[in-house]
């Protein structure tokens, strides 16, 4: 976990969960499989996703496809970086490893808990897992890694926000 103080941050989204969800809202496949911000702290989140029909990968049998899943567990990681952050910069998916352990239950929904564990000045390492009600019987494990300030600007939640408005 990053040495991260959250009263010196200048980050709206260490410890807001609705700043954190407007954050989440701007990425636009996220908004549109409906990722909802259950939890955040610093370099810690956790979403849900509820089951939606429109998201089976294998009709016979119900279950989400992999990518939806891929997506939450992506999204939810990079939230944990951005969490873990002094300040908003942009950061990038360098790498994620993503082990499916069992199908995802159909109907149910699922959630995904995300711990940005090490921070450092140009890469963000991040552990994930999704599971339905119990996370010790989780669908899917996962590590990551994030590239930090990945263009030289710095991002500000009222500007993302704007920009998804137009």
């Amino acid at each position: 976990m990053s040495s991260f103080d959250p009263a010196a941050s200048s980050n709206p989204i260490a410890n807001d969960r609705e700043s954190a969800q407007r954050f989440a809202d701007t990425i636009p496949h996220g908004r549109e499989l409906g990722l909802a911000v259950e939890a955040i702290a610093p370099g810690r989140a956790l979403f849900v996703m509820d089951y939606q029909e429109r998201l089976i990968g294998n009709p016979e049998t119900g279950v989400l496809h992999g990518g939806v899943i891929t997506t939450l567990i992506d999204t939810v990681s990079g939230c944990a970086v951005f969490s873990a952050l002094p300040s908003l910069v942009p950061i990038a998916t360098l790498d994620l490893r993503i082990d499916y352990l069992k199908p995802a239950t159909p109907r149910l929904p699922l959630h995904a808990d995300a711990r940005c564990y090490k921070l450092t000045r140009n890469i963000g390492f991040t552990r994930a897992f999704a599971y339905h009600s119990d996370p010790a019987d989780p669908v899917v494990n996962s590590v990551g890694t994030f590239m930090v300030n990945s263009s030289d600007s710095s991002l500000r939640l009222d500007d993302l926000t704007e920009e998804r408005a137009s």
